[in-house]
């Protein structure tokens, strides 16, 4: 009796791909978190900002915590669709980390190593999901057993 196999669903373009999506939901993630802590510590009016002068784009301090408190809990929403793996999420996130560069940009005198930094963090998350195709992933975190073990 001759054996069949089924073709191997995992192929080289699956795995780039299911990759990609496990580390922007990761990154997205972190950027989430990190927001709502940001957030809160602006809110609390903590001493660790610092505050310039003349700055074109200045904001009260308390909004700007409400608006990265808010951000970071939609990023860390989103997130959890990322790990599924669902288009929805993929169209949040980009959105989120789009949202996240103004918000951050909009910030610089409050914070600004850090807000050049989310900036980065936020620019690799919108690559990642913009990058791999619909059709180069099905469930990133299939746990189905591999044909070449």
């Amino acid at each position: 009796m001759a054996a069949t196999h089924a073709p191997q669903a995992h192929t080289t373009t699956y795995e780039w791909a299911a990759g990609l999506m496990v580390f922007a939901a990761v990154m997205l993630t972190l950027v989430g978190i990190l927001d709502i802590f940001r957030g809160i510590m602006a809110i609390a009016e903590d001493d660790v900002f610092l505050t310039t002068r003349n700055y074109v784009f200045e904001f009260d301090l308390t909004g700007w915590g409400w608006i990265h408190l808010v951000l970071g809990a939609v990023a860390v929403i989103v997130s959890i669709g990322l790990y599924q793996a669902a288009m929805w999420a993929r169209v949040a996130g980009v959105i989120i980390a789009g949202l996240v560069i103004i918000a951050n940009f909009l910030s610089l005198p409050y914070y600004p190593v850090w807000s050049v930094i989310m900036i980065a963090l936020s620019g690799f998350i919108i690559w990642a999901l913009c990058v791999a195709r619909k059709e180069d992933f099905g469930d990133p975190f299939d746990t189905a057993p591999r044909g070449d073990l």
